[in-house]
């Protein structure tokens, strides 16, 4: 038996309920279609629109945009149970693509965008990183110059999640000069819009149903209308503003998949049988899990610390870095560590330790890899 993790104020019967029809719906609906959608690289956008019906979308929206006004503890339970489920976190791209709309644009704005992501009739993705732009928002190149009453797009972007399945994009572009300043986000409706073409879906080592692709602009008109809050300059702050929730959704997940290793490992090696005994009769596989759940118990209680925080409106950048970058390499290590008691059969990608070893690795990556996560800590270090 495990200790038993603090109850923290968000823990509460209503997000326990909530949780349980999650997992319900997850087990009943997606998961069985799970290596049909790993085979073909995607997931269809049209799986989300009953998510999205059921209030599993974006459930934290006010009610006026069609949410059920809940807190973003509610999303933060939806990622949970989609990881353990190893659906990959696309609803967590547009889930904070929903934010930037919510927090910073115009009411005309929320009022045309955000019912329709709500109920999943539109799915959003994030187009910041560039071929040669990543961490680093202030380098990007993509331009939306003006012209007349709009805006002509141009240039690229890749490694964009639900790149090939969103048909609302946030973007962000340069309408200035060089640096921070110079950056505004765009929002625009992808399907038919002239100019805008989707590149190939990447092949990658993991995530197999999460679809990342090139995204082309080349000469997109769009209404200065969808220019973000329709004030320009302000993209750098904006994407920047959402940071600690954006490091939460990439921490439940690593919290997620450690607690599910441990329970595959547990499981396999008790079964398991070498030289005349189960594997979890060796003590070499007793201590290897025994610190495996100790790790888990700590990321879960440092995660759901840091939801708390959170929601109470406390939790730093500087946290939520430590989290992000802590959380995943922990996740990496359990996972090896996990897949090693699984012998062979654990290099079979078969079995969920596999595609868990293969998922975990961009973890350490996206969103801010570990070594920015660490240079902006020791910057506030030694400010």
């Amino acid at each position: 038996m495990l200790p038993q993790l603090h109850r923290h104020p968000w823990m509460d019967e209503e997000s326990d309920a909530f949780r349980e029809q999650v997992r319900r719906y997850i087990a009943d609906e997606l998961a069985p279609h799970m290596n049909g959608w790993r085979r073909q690289g995607f997931i269809p956008r049209e799986v989300w629109r009953p998510f999205g019906r059921l209030g599993f979308l974006m459930p934290e929206i006010a009610e006026a945009y069609g949410g059920a006004g809940v807190s973003l503890a509610f999303q933060l339970v939806v990622q949970d149970e989609l990881a353990k489920a190893e659906v990959p976190a696309n609803t967590a791209v547009h889930s904070i693509a929903a934010h930037y709309i919510a927090d910073y644009g115009t009411d005309a704005q929320k009022e045309r965008w955000l019912p329709r992501l709500v109920s999943g009739e539109m799915l959003a993705g994030i187009a910041l990183t560039e071929p040669g732009c990543g961490s680093d928002l202030k380098a990007l190149r993509t331009t939306a110059k003006r012209n007349g009453d709009g805006y002509v797009i141009d240039g690229v972007k890749t490694f964009i999640t639900n790149g090939f399945t969103a048909n609302l994009l946030v973007v962000a572009v340069r309408t200035g000069g060089a640096g921070g300043r110079g950056v505004s986000l765009f929002v625009l409706e992808t399907e038919k819009l002239r100019g805008f073409g989707v590149g190939r879906r990447l092949e990658k080592i993991g995530q197999h149903a999460s679809d990342t692709a090139e995204l082309f602009f080349d000469g997109v008109t769009v209404p200065s209308d969808h220019l973000l809050g329709e004030v320009e300059g302000n993209g750098f702050p904006q994407a920047m503003s959402q940071l600690p929730y954006e490091r939460l959704l990439l921490c439940v997940p690593a919290a997620a998949m450690i607690e599910r290793a441990v329970e595959l490992t547990v499981e396999y090696t008790r079964q398991r049988k070498a030289f005349g005994q189960a594997l979890a009769d060796f003590q070499n596989t007793r201590f290897k899990l025994a610190e495996c759940a100790t790790l888990a118990h700590v990321v879960r209680s440092f995660v759901n610390d840091c939801t708390q925080r959170l929601l109470d409106g406390t939790l730093d950048n500087e946290a939520a870095y430590m989290a992000k970058w802590w959380c995943t390499e922990q996740q990496g290590r359990v996972v090896d560590e996990c897949l090693q008691l699984f012998g062979g059969y654990g290099y079979m990608a078969e079995y969920p330790i596999a595609r868990m070893y293969a998922d975990a690795r961009v973890q350490r990556i996206y969103g801010g890899a570990t070594e920015i996560m660490k240079e902006l800590i020791a910057r506030k270090l030694f400010a």
